[in-house]
């Protein structure tokens, strides 16, 4: 038995040998051949269609509340924190690190008067 396996384990180191230099050569990838792509780039391209049925399971990580999503700039908002995640590629960057602050509109009636 050891010889089957001592021999089996020859041939195929072998095999796997001859067909290695025979293989062709795989060239490095060098920084000008690799395409880096930003995030500017990704706005221009078009934007995946967000699945607004995640809206019934999503809610924000900071206040666990329900988000409301924003067609417009392509973001589901947080109205009570005043705070928009990015969706990207139809995934939404639930990271409270990259959430955009929006600002809250302000009446005239609830702002202090100076006088």
């Amino acid at each position: 038995m050891f010889r089957n396996v001592l021999g089996r384990l020859v041939t195929d180191t072998a095999r796997v040998h001859r067909y290695v230099k025979s293989a062709p050569v795989i060239h490095r990838l060098t920084p000008t051949s690799v395409s880096v792509r930003s995030v500017s780039d990704l706005k221009d391209e078009v934007q995946q269609a967000f699945d607004a049925s995640l809206l019934e399971f999503l809610v924000c990580p900071l206040s666990k509340k329900p988000l409301r999503y924003e067609a417009e700039t392509n973001e589901l908002i947080n109205d009570e924190l005043g705070i928009a995640y990015p969706i990207i590629g139809g995934i939404p960057n639930m990271i409270p690190q990259e959430a955009r602050l929006i600002q809250k509109d302000t009446d005239a009636t609830t702002t202090p008067t100076q006088g």
